[in-house]
């Protein structure tokens, strides 16, 4: 994303063109933004380490509530770019399809341990990017901002940090 200039500017812009007026319109103003900021100095300094939203929501392929078949998505959801872009399908990224005959529940964290651990990875040791708006090769790092899974089925939300 940082090789694009124009992505690169956009993933900047929590940082540089964000309104702040105390009005909640962004992730990048709510209190645990600025709480992430205030703990990790270092990681909050610098506007291009990435802050991504992980969400699942189980889904019934064959829309007869049967139970024979479930598939859940896990999204990587980049909460860097404006308001009006995070959300488009092509900044979502599916990290993982978890599919079998019922769903995971709340064994769910066996799926998704592998990915929580390259999270760690990339929060700890970062990844040498180019930049193509500032033109040069830096750090980058990543931080995660929990997740978030809906049960469909039985009807309750959960979420885990």
């Amino acid at each position: 994303m940082l090789k694009n200039s124009e992505y690169a500017k956009n993933l900047c812009w929590h940082a540089n063109d964000r309104k702040v007026d105390g009005v909640l319109r962004h992730p990048a103003n709510t209190p645990s933004w600025r709480l992430v900021d205030h703990l990790w100095l270092d990681f909050g300094s610098e506007s291009r380490n990435l802050r991504l939203g992980l969400s699942t929501n189980g889904i019934n392929p064959y829309g007869d509530l049967s139970t024979k078949y479930s598939c859940w998505p896990v999204i990587a959801t980049i909460y860097n770019f404006p308001s009006w872009l995070c959300m488009r399908r092509k900044y979502l990224m599916l990290t993982m399809l978890i599919s079998g005959p019922k769903q995971p529940g709340y064994d769910i964290n066996v799926y998704i341990a592998p990915l929580i651990d390259d999270l760690k990875l990339m929060w700890k040791e970062g990844v040498q990017c180019f930049d193509a708006h500032r033109m040069k090769d830096s750090p980058c790092e990543l931080s995660y901002c929990g997740l978030s899974m809906i049960f469909l089925h039985t009807g309750t939300c959960v979420g885990v940090a």
